[in-house]
């Protein structure tokens, strides 16, 4: 099977390929300086060349609070790039895995998200991620939608990245702690994707790994596996005002990939403590 993976140069990308490099597959991946998405007619050429067997989407616009103001960039990457993406995949048969959002969703309640619920974004990026999951359901037929929250892996930045640098100079972090989600390490999530694309059980899947929490619990618990001392204080969304709406329940239910034989991604603090050991190494 041969895979392509485009925004290789993110978290999740990278681990993709990584994860797909250590099954044996034949797995590549591109970044932005190797195919613009945005332009179909390099897309066409590219992928017909190549011809995977499937693509997976990792690419993305993700800035949240810059696409309230940069909409067209926004819309072209996260919509026309996704459009272009699903057109070649009809067009050499291969399947598609597009990677979605949290942000689909309004963040309104305290239940759990399930597949069936109706999306409603709040932002813009939210907006176009949608516009790309109803692109990819109407061009292909072959297709998975994986929606997923608050994701941290080794190749970029990311919220404990953050919190551990703030805490080298200081002793106390305010940290939102009325918005709450699942973290993701996309080492876990990039095993989930390769065992997704050995089936054919397609449709809209949420993954994250278990267990959820606010952003405030996220930060004390990073603190204390890595043994740092910071206090967190817990403060409200509206203390802590951004250009784009984060959703306050980001919490999504993951009952449908159990219901389709998938294996669930251990708890977070699991995850966490795995990443925390592989980032010591990495410094060492």
């Amino acid at each position: 099977m041969k895979i392509l993976v485009t925004g290789y140069s993110g978290q999740l990308g990278y681990d993709v390929v990584r994860e797909g490099k250590g099954r044996g597959y034949e797995i590549y991946g591109t970044s932005s300086r190797d195919l613009d998405i945005t332009d179909k007619e390099s897309v066409f050429i590219h992928v017909e060349a190549s011809k995977p067997d499937v693509i997976i989407h990792c690419a993305a616009y993700t800035a949240v609070d810059k696409a309230e103001d940069d909409q067209e960039r926004c819309h072209e990457v996260n919509v026309m790039g996704t459009k272009n993406l699903a057109e070649v995949a009809k067009a050499v048969n291969a399947k598609f895995v597009y990677i979605s959002t949290d942000y689909v969703f309004d963040g309104e309640g305290n239940e759990p998200f399930t597949e069936m619920d109706k999306p409603n974004p709040v932002g813009y990026y939210g907006v176009t991620k949608l516009e790309g999951e109803k692109i990819v359901q109407s061009v292909l037929d072959k297709w998975f939608i994986i929606r997923i929250s608050w994701v941290f892996g080794m190749n970029g930045n990311n919220f404990i990245k953050t919190m551990l640098k703030l805490s080298e100079s200081r002793g106390e972090l305010n940290v939102v702690g009325d918005q709450f989600g699942s973290p993701t390490y996309t080492f876990d999530l990039s095993r989930l994707l390769i065992d997704i694309i050995e089936t054919e059980r397609y449709g809209i899947y949420h993954a994250s790994n278990e267990g959820f929490c606010s952003w405030a619990e996220f930060a004390k618990e990073i603190f204390k596996q890595s043994g740092r001392q910071v206090k967190v204080h817990a403060i409200s969304t509206e203390e802590y005002p951004t250009r784009a709406v984060r959703p306050k329940n980001s919490r999504m239910s993951k009952q449908k990939l159990t219901d389709n034989g998938f294996k669930n991604l251990p708890t977070w603090q699991d995850a966490l403590a795995r990443y925390l050991a592989e980032l010591k190494l990495e410094v060492n």
